[in-house]
């Protein structure tokens, strides 16, 4: 991908923290983004932002292209991808890497969720692709502005919700589509996380501690509110801290409630209301250590309303009437975590990642025929179903136009969480109805002279 005169535009939209930055904001329409043309044959040269832990992952899948790149503020934790992918330049800050590499063609991001917006709204003005780990962003509004910077642009993206792709979740959907559970107005979606095992006194916060070594704490900050450098936060702590993660919602509900929001068609109601109907240990500055969450949407697309009910930290569904106590609901050693639909004829349940499908009770399974496949199965892994829409083949299936709507849901319930009041969200406007509190929620204050056009 040649140059453009975009670097310095998409600089100036992102930050003014640094010698190469000044304070002008642009919004993604103001620029002509041509993203960069690569053939089928032909390799990306791709770049990584976040590299240690789920980031190697997300690299080391993209190593068949040409990875070109690595960037972490991190360098200790970063070591395992510089020392297997070499050849790649080194850099902590992203919009450097960026500025003195113009031939990248894509970039992964894995990233804290605070930080997944300000890199991915740099890239894609650059005219860059790409892979954002799930949630897809911090707030519902960042969510929104990268949908529309997406379609702005015209580069290929996909969120990390890696169940997406798989055929499990395909299948869910088929078996529902077909009738084999009837009507279905009510479903579940449950997780064992955190259920405490992240949370710390949050007076800690402000103690602070020595800075590894090979760290840049103030660009792991970013965007986010200063604190001192703390082992509550980083590497992988972060997570519970309403600063910088989405708790056990950002962490996994963009898999669980997946299969569910695809098949019931929730993405084609006009809106939907959340409020929350248990918590546990959240505080101001730390979510809950459980939660139950229930949002309901309207009728749409022909399917009747329907509840859709939320479970953290170990709380789980009742088992639905008809299904035997031996029969497993979702997945794990323990069903501890999954999904049912429940339906007027039967339940259907999966797995995190849509996988291990089936009708319960588990009996129901043994004469079933399993309906013709209506949708189209991806080839390879989720990460090549990204690659081929780089390289001008069909949008990524769980690109920004699936994954920016299901991100607005599944963050609105955080906002129910830390308000505690229902929440009634429109989807065209991106707007809450009649609640001052929560609609201030929607987006967050950036620091340290971050902007985004939000």
């Amino acid at each position: 991908m040649k140059h453009t005169d975009l670097t310095r535009r998409a600089f100036l939209a992102a930050s003014t923290t640094t010698a190469l930055l000044a304070t002008t904001t642009i919004r993604a329409n103001d620029a002509k983004v041509v993203p960069g043309k690569v053939s089928p044959n032909e390799k990306l040269n791709v770049a990584g932002i976040g590299v240690g832990g789920k980031g190697l992952t997300d690299i080391m899948n993209c190593r068949k292209e040409n990875v070109v790149a690595l960037c972490d503020v991190d360098w200790e934790r970063g070591g395992e991808a510089f020392y297997r992918l070499s050849d790649a330049k080194k850099f902590k800050d992203f919009r450097v890497m960026l500025d003195k590499m113009p031939e990248i063609d894509a970039v992964t991001i894995s990233t804290p969720d605070f930080t997944h917006a300000p890199a991915a709204y740099t890239a894609m003005m650059l005219g860059k692709h790409v892979y954002v780990q799930k949630p897809l962003t911090h707030t519902v509004a960042e969510a929104r502005m990268l949908t529309r910077v997406a379609r702005e642009t015209g580069v290929a993206t996909q969120m990390g919700n890696q169940g997406h792709s798989g055929s499990g979740t395909r299948r869910f959907c088929e078996i529902f589509w077909d009738g084999a559970i009837g009507e279905v107005r009510e479903a579940h979606a449950w997780t064992d996380r955190p259920g405490g095992r992240w949370h710390r006194d949050p007076a800690l916060l402000e103690k602070g501690e020595a800075v590894p070594k090979g760290m840049d704490w103030e660009l792991w900050l970013g965007s986010g509110p200063r604190r001192p450098y703390s082992e509550i936060l980083h590497p992988n702590k972060w997570r519970v801290w309403w600063d910088y993660g989405c708790g056990a919602l950002g962490d996994m509900a963009c898999h669980i409630m997946d299969p569910a929001y695809w098949a019931l068609k929730l993405g084609d109601a006009p809106g939907f209301t959340v409020e929350t109907m248990e918590q546990e240990g959240k505080t101001d500055v730390q979510v809950p250590t459980a939660s139950v969450l229930k949002y309901s949407f309207p009728a749409r697309s022909g399917l009747p309303p329907v509840d859709f009910f939320w479970y953290d930290g170990g709380k789980m569904p009742k088992r639905p009437e008809g299904v035997p106590k031996g029969d497993k609901m979702g997945d794990g050693r323990n069903g501890e975590n999954g999904s049912i639909l429940v339906g007027s004829e039967g339940v259907l349940t999966t797995g995190t990642y849509g996988n291990k499908t089936r009708l319960l009770p588990d009996a129901r399974m043994k004469d079933y025929t399993k309906p013709e496949e209506t949708l189209a199965r991806v080839r390879g892994s989720h990460y090549r179903n990204w690659i081929e829409a780089c390289k001008g083949g069909t949008p990524a299936c769980s690109n920004f136009s699936y994954a920016g709507p299901f991100t607005e849901m599944v963050l609105a319930g955080n906002i129910a969480l830390k308000t505690g009041t229902r929440v009634e969200y429109e989807f065209a406007s991106g707007t809450i109805k009649d609640n001052p509190a929560a609609s201030a929620l929607l987006s967050t204050e950036y620091h340290n002279g971050w902007s985004l056009p939000v």
